[in-house]
C-alpha cells in the first residue's frame, strides 16, 4: 500500500491489488516512462467524478502531486488535490476480471458548517444543486448580496444572461430550491443587467426553466 501524506494526515492512498492492477495496464502499452494521472472532475458538485488516465511525462503541467508506486508514478492534478484527501484507489478482482473502486468522501465538496453564514451556505447550494442544473442551458448563478432583510440578490450570467425566461427559471427553479433550504430567505431577486446579455439560450422558448 502507498500512501501520500502531509503533515502526517494521508491524503492518497493506493493499495497493492491497485498498483498490480495499474502495472499490468501500463506493461501492456509497451512505452517507458508511461504513468497514471488522476484528476477530479467537476469537484465539489453532484455531478463530480474521478478522471484516471496514462500520461507521458511530456503530458504533465508541472502542478501534480506525484506519488511514487511499484514500477509506475501516479500524478494527482494540483488543483485536484483537496477534494482528493483521503481518498482511496483499490481494485477488486472477481470471475469477469475485477473493479477498479475509487473512494473520495470530498470529491463532491463539504457541506458549509450549520453555524455558516447564510451568504456562505447558499453559495454552497448554488455551486452543488443549482448551477448544475442551469450549465446544461448554457447558465450560471452567482451570489450578489444577501439583504439586511434576508433577500438574495443573484447575477445570472452565460445562457441565462439576456434571457428572456430568466425570471422563469429564477422564481419557478432557483428560488423554489433556495427557500427549500433556507426558510428564512424572504425573496430572490434577480440582479442582472439583461440588457447587455448576448445570445441567450432560451431567447424565444417560452414558459421552461432552466433549473426542474
Amino acid at each position: 500500500m502507498v500512501q501520500y501524506s502531509s503533515s502526517g494526515i494521508a491524503m492518497l492512498t493506493l493499495t497493492e491489488s491497485a498498483q498490480r492492477h495499474f502495472r499490468r495496464l501500463i506493461e501492456q502499452q509497451g512505452m517507458e516512462g508511461l504513468g497514471v494521472r488522476m484528476q477530479a472532475v467537476h469537484p465539489g458538485t453532484p455531478k463530480a467524478d474521478c478522471r484516471l488516465e496514462f500520461c507521458e511525462p511530456s503530458d504533465l503541467s508541472g502542478d501534480e502531486w506525484t506519488l511514487a508506486c511499484d514500477g509506475f508514478s501516479l500524478y494527482v492534478d494540483g488543483q485536484s488535490m483537496p477534494y482528493l484527501e483521503e481518498a482511496l484507489i483499490d481494485f477488486s478482482s472477481d470471475a469477469t476480471g475485477g473493479q477498479l473502486i475509487v473512494r473520495a468522501p470530498k470529491l463532491k465538496g463539504v457541506p458549509p458548517p450549520a453555524d455558516a453564514d447564510l451568504a456562505e451556505r447558499v453559495r454552497h447550494v448554488l455551486e452543488t444543486e443549482v448551477n448544475p442544473q442551469i450549465a446544461a442551458h448554457g447558465g450560471r448563478a452567482t451570489l450578489v448580496e444577501i439583504t439586511a432583510d434576508n433577500a438574495v440578490v443573484l447575477r445570472l450570467g452565460g445562457g441565462c444572461h439576456g434571457c428572456g425566461m430568466a425570471d422563469v427559471t429564477l422564481k419557478q427553479g432557483i428560488e423554489r430550491t433556495l427557500r427549500t433550504h433556507f426558510p428564512e430567505i424572504t425573496a430572490v431577486r434577480d440582479g442582472t443587467d439583461h440588457a447587455s446579455g448576448h445570445n441567450p439560450y432560451y431567447r424565444g422558448h417560452e414558459g421552461h426553466s432552466a433549473v426542474r
